[in-house]
């Protein structure tokens, strides 16, 4: 499928499947009248190829030099999946990882698990952000294991100042896919 079409048909399938309308209070605790529930669309049979598709070919088209995708776990776990799978099916080694919210007291005691993260270049990656606490959350994780953070990437930016909340306090470039204005929010 060519990079135009996939960018297309995930932008109609996010529309279609995603956007929930009506009041609702976001994972930052502020409310909007719209709820995008990209899980809708990264855990769908035809969609999550087409997230891996839109994503690598954003995240090539910046040119970054990277290895490893993942982010807090749950949202950027299928993102980084598809990544990963689709990284693969071009010949290409991407790890995906996760981050746990909080560093496990049992067991290997780690908080990013997957594939080691230290010494490697790594996206840091989220399904939608509001203020960007969780891909920062991320971003600390993935640091303290000692990856190196080159970037922030979403599928969906809800232009509410996570952005540039990420690049003032990660101090890595905030890309994404679509902006609110795109899918008519």
């Amino acid at each position: 499928m060519s990079k135009s079409i996939a960018r297309e048909r995930l932008k109609e399938l996010i529309q279609e499947l995603a956007i929930v309308r009506g009041k609702v209070t976001l994972s930052s605790g502020k409310e909007a009248d719209y709820y995008i529930d990209l899980r809708r669309v990264t855990l769908h049979h035809e969609a999550a190829p087409l997230v891996g598709e839109v994503m690598l070919e954003m995240l090539d088209a910046a040119e970054l030099d990277f290895t490893n995708v993942g982010g807090l776990t749950m949202g950027a776990d299928p993102v980084g999946t598809a990544i990963m799978h689709t990284a693969r099916n071009a010949d290409r080694a991407i790890d995906a990882f996760v981050v746990r919210k909080a560093q496990k007291s049992y067991g290997m005691g780690r908080q990013v698990e997957g594939p080691s993260v230290e010494g490697k270049n790594v996206i840091v990656l989220e399904d939608t952000s509001t203020t960007g606490g969780s891909a920062l959350t991320a971003v600390e994780g993935v640091r303290k294991a000692g990856g190196n953070v080159v970037a922030v990437a979403v599928i969906v930016d809800r232009d509410t100042g996570a952005k540039e909340r990420i690049e003032d306090e990660a101090g890595v470039p905030y890309l994404f896919a679509y902006g609110k204005d795109e899918l008519g929010l």
